[in-house]
């Protein structure tokens, strides 16, 4: 006679399906919740050693930025903070609310994005967040064209960023348009979400420093709600040379001596302002870019040029008449 074999679950994961299905009672699933092939101090001791290796590469790309000490230290302080804090709670001690919304100010170009992907990253690492993604919008993202329109798309984007960080750039332009402005709407349901999403989701506001100061007086209720505030300077001409440096080794070239003296004269001789000295990698990117189209210009009818030559970028790449200013 044959037997017949009554059907077990063959993992947790599988037995917590069948409870939710209704196939297998809960008293008779415990046998099957532990997984016997497993070596939980092991796995667990694998785990830690991960996520200690994923934390410290984190903080290695951000150290390896240019400029940005007092931003750093900051983020140096938040990942301490949150990795104390789980110590304490998993002996048993009192913690405050974990809520990490942050301010950045700051001219274009001087990192606020970069270090915002940065956090996202640092952020799954270290618990906090369950993807560690960044999700970078503006008002025309958030804000609608009729009535309810604009809490809807608020939500949306709102759901894309769970799990990560929401980038809002340029996030005064959300309070100008005054009280029956669509903004308003948006600001109000940015506000909701936040709480209701505290433990999923990280907030980081951003914009001109002057503009986000009169944002935060013009909305009191949401300046309580970003206890984190980071200022980005504008970058030095050193610093901004060592950005160009930075940028032409990740792409294979090298500025030589010539090329360096030019650049800090064009550096030099840009007005002060968003947008240009003061504004800034963006600049220096465009000028590393617009240098590497250049040597190929120069380079297109000498096939046989060297790596070396290949690599290099000298001054007449980066003057737009093939010759340097006296």
């Amino acid at each position: 006679m044959q037997h017949l074999t009554t059907p077990r679950p063959s993992s947790p994961e599988e037995a917590l399906r069948w409870i939710e299905e209704g196939r297998i009672a809960p008293p008779q699933a415990v046998p099957y919740l532990h997984d016997p092939g497993r070596t939980p101090a092991r796995d667990d001791a694998a785990a830690e050693r991960e996520r200690e290796r994923e934390i410290e590469a984190t903080m290695s790309e951000l150290d390896a930025l240019i400029g940005l000490r007092h931003v750093k230290e900051v983020v140096r302080e938040i990942r301490a903070y949150v990795t104390v804090r789980a110590r304490r709670q998993r002996t048993g001690l009192v913690n405050e609310p974990l809520t990490l919304h942050m301010v950045f100010t700051g001219n274009p170009g001087t990192g606020k994005t970069t270090v915002a992907r940065i956090l996202a990253r640092l952020f799954k690492a270290l618990g906090v967040l369950e993807k560690g993604h960044l999700v970078e919008v503006e008002r025309a993202d958030l804000v609608g064209e009729y009535i309810g329109h604009t809490a809807q798309k608020t939500r949306q984007v709102i759901q894309e960023a769970v799990g990560g960080i929401l980038f809002i750039d340029e996030a005064y332009s959300l309070a100008r348009g005054g009280e029956k402005d669509f903004g308003k709407e948006a600001i109000d349901t940015l506000v909701k979400q936040m709480e209701d999403l505290r433990q999923r989701l990280v907030v980081i506001l951003a914009g001109y420093r002057q503009e986000m100061a009169w944002f935060l007086q013009a909305n009191p209720g949401l300046r309580s709600r970003f206890p984190l505030h980071l200022t980005f300077p504008d970058y030095t001409v050193d610093e901004l040379v060592a950005i160009a440096h930075q940028m032409a080794q990740q792409r294979d070239y090298r500025l030589d001596a010539s090329a360096e003296q030019r650049l800090r004269q064009l550096l030099t001789r840009l007005p002060p302002g968003p947008g240009d000295r003061h504004g800034n990698a963006r600049t220096v990117r465009n000028l590393i870019e617009r240098a590497i189209r250049r040597q190929a210009v120069r380079l297109l009818d000498r096939p046989r040029a060297t790596r070396e030559e290949l690599m290099r970028l000298a001054a007449v790449d980066l003057d737009g008449r093939g010759e340097m200013d006296p």
